[in-house]
């Protein structure tokens, strides 16, 4: 659509991000796996709203600030991109411990009410400023300044990257009542997080290189 560039490009790094473990997933397969596939995809929705809120304060502060001053706005994704770069290196340096073994399902504890679980997963984003530093970064570095209508833009960045991550949890949830404990599942969760990173630097200095141009 008019005013998004390397489209395809953004989908793949969401997709990667969205398969690496972080507070969100384990909200979701904790859920899942103490409670039941229903909980755990309520947890998901939860969570869904949540980067909702990010997405919203994120493409209306971005849409305003490239509307005031491309200057302002070249800035900022300067300074995304680093923070790309820095998220990348955190990636790949970070030591993984063994996993234990995987613990049984407390099945003794009473199930938390549906708007209860989905209530937690929203503020486990809605008060995480990671998030919001994340959308901050990356959204405008897939988005043309000289685009008439860059507002609906950011809003389809925004969804496609929530739309892809609540899938992914939801398949999370899916796995914690099966198969989610199973060391070839938990391999594959560190590889992502390797590919992320390397992605994410490689991206952070493409774009910095590029409005060095």
């Amino acid at each position: 659509m008019p005013g998004l560039h390397e489209f395809l490009l953004f989908v793949g790094a969401g997709l990667l991000l969205n398969i690496t473990p972080g507070a969100d997933m384990l909200f979701v397969v904790s859920n899942a796996g103490r409670y039941g596939l229903v909980r755990g995809i309520m947890a998901a929705w939860g969570v869904f709203a949540g980067t909702l809120v990010h997405i919203t304060l994120a493409v209306v502060g971005l849409s305003a600030l490239l509307a005031a001053s491309a200057t302002a706005f070249a800035l900022v994704k300067y300074v995304g991109a680093g923070y790309l770069v820095y998220l990348g290196l955190r990636l790949l340096l970070a030591r993984r411990h063994a996993p234990g073994p995987a613990k049984a399902p407390r099945d003794r504890l009473p199930a938390p009410r549906l708007a209860a679980v989905f209530r937690r997963g929203l503020l486990i984003n809605v008060l995480n400023p990671k998030i919001a530093l994340f959308f901050l970064a990356f959204l405008p570095q897939f988005i043309d300044p000289a685009a008439g209508d860059r507002t609906l833009a950011f809003a389809v960045l925004g969804l496609t990257f929530n739309s892809t991550g609540t899938a992914v949890n939801c398949l999370a949830a899916l796995a914690a009542v099966g198969v989610g404990q199973l060391p070839a599942v938990r391999a594959i969760g560190r590889v992502a997080e390797r590919l992320v990173g390397a992605l994410f630097v490689g991206l952070g200095v493409r774009l910095a290189v590029g409005h060095m141009d």
